[in-house]
């Protein structure tokens, strides 16, 4: 079961989450949390595998709750940043404090629960339109920063290839496709390319893989 974490300042939000999730076959709703601080404290208590987190809430807003929980380092749960804004500056900021993933609230349930297994998964879940904006900001941001040569220099030729598709956000079933092997075979080496670079998952590999001059806008 995934274990799930809601925290939205909107009671009637949380309650229709609540609903639509507990009625997955394998998903369990265990807490709610109204506020962000509340939401950092709901997850040290109950150890969700997944927190649906909102952007904008009281006390504490889920940019600054996400930074707060996955600070720590050791078992920290995945973040799915749920907002109705769709802004750049919550893209990449979000993505930046950790989190795994990025959906707007006008996704259907269907793929609420999707996003929510594929985050658990360990994978990057970025809606089209949230990938659009990050590379956007990526650009606004100018010229990156100088790849990191040591660590960059740790993966061979073939992993380099696969985090350059990964940071083009493509699945692990077309990036095999593209280098006509095993999707298990991507899926080692994707593993072995977050291990070296010390990254946790996908969403993080993109973001390093854009600051450090791997990809550029437009590429």
């Amino acid at each position: 079961m995934i274990r799930v974490l809601i925290a939205d300042d909107q009671g009637m939000v949380r309650t229709g989450f609540t609903v639509f999730l507990s009625a997955q076959p394998d998903i369990q709703v265990v807490g709610e949390a109204g506020d962000g601080r509340e939401a950092v404290r709901r997850a040290a208590e109950l150890a969700p595998d997944v927190v649906l987190m909102d952007v904008r809430m009281p006390v504490m807003n889920g940019l600054e709750a996400t930074r707060e929980l996955l600070a720590g380092g050791g078992r920290s749960p995945k973040v799915l940043i749920l907002t109705t804004f769709d802004l750049d500056d919550y893209v990449y900021e979000a993505l930046r404090a950790g989190a795994s993933g990025f959906l707007l609230k006008d996704a259907s349930a269907a793929q609420l629960a999707e996003a929510v297994r594929v985050v658990a998964a360990g994978d990057a879940l970025l809606a089209p339109q949230v990938t659009r904006r990050l590379i956007h900001e990526f650009a606004r941001l100018g010229a990156p920063r100088p790849a990191a040569g040591r660590r960059l220099a740790e993966l061979t030729e073939r992993e380099t290839e696969v985090l350059t598709l990964v940071a083009q956000a493509l699945s692990n079933q077309e990036i095999a496709d593209k280098l006509f092997v095993a999707e298990q075979t991507v899926k080692t080496h994707v593993g072995r390319v977050l291990m070296k670079l010390g990254l946790r998952d996908r969403a993080q590999a993109i973001v390093w893989a854009y600051e450090n001059g791997l990809v550029r806008p437009g590429e």
